[in-house]
C-alpha cells in the first residue's frame, strides 16, 4: 500500500470516528429523538388491552304531557248534549264537569327512545367510576352504559362541570369483565407524538383510530379554561367523552370536539388534556361539584399598544379591567389597570393562562401576585376565595345594557383630533340619551371618525371614557393633559378605560399626529 493510500485511509478513519462521537453526543442530548420519529409496528396489542375500558353511553329523556282537554259527549266528542240547543246551560255544566275530570288526571310521560350519544372510559372498576363529557349526558333522565361485550348497565351521575365539559358517572362494574385505565401526564406530550383514540363514532361500538398530537394549548372559545390538545386521529360524532391514549396506554386526553364543515372527521379533533381534567374529576368524585379558586378580577389581553402605553417592554400578563368589590383582589390592593405578571410563582405569559392557574389554586390559600403598576413591579398577597360561592352570591354577574344608540344624536362635543373622537362631559341630557347611570362619571363619546384607530377598536357613540393612562377623567382638560403627557413621553398610544353600558374595558388608542396620515 502506498503512503498516499495509507494517509487517505487514516483520514477516512478519523472522519468516521468524529462522526460516531457527534452522533453519540446528539443521542445523549436528544434521547427521545429516535422514539419520536419511529412509528409502532402495530397498535393491536395496545388496542386489545384498552378496549375493555371504553364504554358507549346512551341516554333517555322523559317529557311530561297532560291529556288534551276536550268537550266530550255521551256519543263521542260532540260539542253539546244530544237534543239540547248549542247555547243551553246544561252544555256548560257538562263542559265544566269533564274539564275538571281531565285536569285531575296525572301527567302523561312520553319517553324518547334511547340514543347513542357518546363514549366514556372506566378509571375505577371497584367503585364503578366512568368519565365522559358533560354534554353527552346533558338533560338525561336515564343513563345506560354499554360495555365492550354488549352488556348494558344503568348509571347515575356523580358530578358535572360544564365549564370544562366533564362529567363523572357511576355503574355497578364489579361482576363485569372490564378493566380500568390510568391517567398520564399530558404536559409531557409533544407535537408529533403518537396517540390512540377509542370511542363509539356514530354508535358503531368500540372503534380504534391512531394519529399524532398536531398542536397543544388550543383555544376554541368553548369555555374559560380552553387548553385543548389537537390531533389528527379520526374523531367523529359519538367519540365525545372517549379517551385519548399515549403509546404507554395512559389517558392523556378526553376527546371532546371536532372542527368540521361537514360533520365528519377532517383530521382536526380536540381533547381535554389530562392535566386539566384530573383536578376537576377529583373534585367531582369527592364533593359532587367543583371547588375552584377565585381572585375577583375581570381581565383582558395585553396588546402591543397597551403594553406601550403602560411603559412595558413587551405584551405579557393579564390586564385587570375591573375588580369585584370586597373580592380577594380588592382586599389585596389590586386595582383596575394593574397587569398581573405572575401568580403563585407561575408566570402569566398571556391572559388565558391566569383563569386556569387561579381555578386550580387551593381555596383560602395565601398567594403572592406580581403586578405591573406605574412603570414598576409590585408584589402583593391575596387570600383565594371560592368561585362557586361567588357565583351563588351573584358577584360575577354583569349588567345588561341597551346597545341601541339614538339615530338623531348629534356630534355636538369637543373634538379630539388625536383620538378621532368627539367627546362631551356627562350631564342629565346625555345620561338620558345614552341611558348612562348617575354613578358613572367621565366623557361620553358623541361621535367617532370611522378611519380612526379608536373607531377600529370599537369605540363608538355612548361609550364613556373613565380614565386615561390610569388617571381619572372628569372633564376635557383632564384628557388633553394626558394626551400631551403621552406625547411628551414619546409614546404612540394612550390607554383609555371605557364603560360601555356597564361593561368596563381598557382600550389602547394610537394617537394621530400631524406627521401621521391615514391611508
Amino acid at each position: 500500500m502506498t503512503d498516499q493510500a495509507t494517509r487517505r485511509n487514516i483520514i477516512l478513519v478519523g472522519f468516521f470516528s468524529i462522526f460516531v462521537k457527534v452522533a453519540f453526543i446528539f443521542a445523549l442530548a436528544h434521547p427521545n429523538a429516535a422514539n419520536a420519529r419511529s412509528a409502532p409496528d402495530s397498535f393491536a396489542d395496545l388496542a386489545e388491552k384498552l378496549l375493555p375500558s371504553v364504554v358507549n353511553i346512551s341516554t333517555t329523556q322523559k317529557i311530561e304531557q297532560r291529556a288534551p282537554v276536550m268537550r266530550p259527549g255521551p256519543f263521542g266528542d260532540s260539542p253539546s248534549f244530544p237534543g239540547l240547543p248549542e247555547n243551553h246551560p246544561f252544555n256548560d255544566m257538562f263542559d265544566n264537569f269533564f274539564d275538571h275530570q281531565f285536569r285531575m288526571m296525572p301527567p302523561m310521560q312520553q319517553q324518547i327512545p334511547a340514543t347513542s350519544l357518546g363514549s366514556g372510559f372506566i378509571i375505577d372498576k371497584v367503585r364503578g367510576i366512568i368519565i365522559t363529557n358533560s354534554h353527552v349526558i346533558d338533560g338525561a333522565d336515564e343513563i345506560n352504559v354499554t360495555l365492550h361485550n354488549d352488556t348494558v348497565l344503568p348509571a347515575e351521575v356523580i358530578g358535572v362541570d360544564e365549564k370544562t365539559d366533564l362529567a363523572v358517572i357511576k355503574a355497578e362494574l364489579n361482576a363485569e369483565d372490564v378493566s380500568a385505565v390510568t391517567f398520564g401526564d399530558s404536559d409531557e406530550m409533544r407535537v408529533g407524538d403518537w396517540v390512540v383514540a377509542i370511542g363509539n363514532p356514530f354508535g358503531l361500538g368500540g372503534t380504534v383510530t391512531a394519529g399524532i398530537i398536531s398542536a397543544r394549548q388550543r383555544d376554541i372559545n368553548s369555555g374559560p379554561y380552553d387548553d385543548y390538545l389537537q390531533t389528527d386521529a379520526s374523531i367523529n360524532r359519538g367519540n365525545s367523552g372517549g379517551p385519548m391514549f399515549n403509546i404507554k396506554g395512559e389517558v392523556i386526553g378526553i376527546n371532546t370536539a371536532i372542527f368540521s364543515p361537514t360533520g365528519g372527521s377532517v383530521g382536526i379533533g380536540f381533547a381535554i388534556p389530562s392535566a386539566l381534567a384530573q383536578p376537576v374529576i377529583g373534585q367531582l368524585i369527592e364533593f359532587g361539584r367543583t371547588r375552584r379558586g377565585w381572585l375577583g378580577v375581570k381581565i383582558q389581553h395585553v396588546t402591543d399598544e397597551i403594553a406601550d402605553s403602560l411603559g412595558m417592554n413587551r405584551a405579557v400578563g393579564a390586564l385587570v379591567a375591573e375588580v369585584t368589590p370586597n373580592g380577594p383582589a380588592q382586599k389585596a390592593g389590586i386595582q383596575a389597570g394593574d397587569v398581573i405578571l405572575a401568580f403563585d410563582g407561575k408566570t402569566i405569559r398571556e391572559m388565558r393562562n391566569l383563569p386556569r392557574i387561579v381555578a386550580e389554586t387551593d381555596i383560602s390559600k395565601d398567594v403572592e401576585i406580581l403586578i405591573w403598576r406605574d412603570g414598576r413591579r409590585i408584589t402583593m398577597s391575596a387570600n383565594i376565595g371560592e368561585l362557586e360561592k361567588a357565583e351563588e352570591k351573584g358577584l360575577l354577574a354583569t349588567r345588561d345594557g341597551n346597545d341601541l344608540i339614538p339615530e338623531d344624536e348629534g356630534a355636538d362635543g369637543t373634538n379630539f383630533d388625536e383620538l378621532g373622537l368627539s367627546l362631551k362631559a356627562l350631564d342629565e341630557s346625555t345620561r338620558q340619551i345614552f341611558s348612562i347611570e348617575p354613578n358613572i362619571d367621565g366623557l361620553v363619546v358623541m361621535d367617532s371618525d370611522p378611519n380612526s384607530d379608536a373607531a377600529k377598536k370599537g369605540i363608538d357613540a355612548g361609550d364613556v371614557i373613565l380614565e386615561a393612562n390610569q388617571k381619572k377623567i372628569e372633564n376635557v382638560d383632564d384628557l388633553r393633559s394626558e394626551i400631551e403627557r403621552t406625547k411628551n413621553d414619546e409614546r404612540n398610544a394612550i390607554l383609555l378605560l371605557i364603560n360601555r353600558h356597564g361593561s368596563i374595558q381598557f382600550v389602547a388608542v394610537k394617537l394621530t399626529t400631524d406627521e401621521t396620515t391615514e391611508e
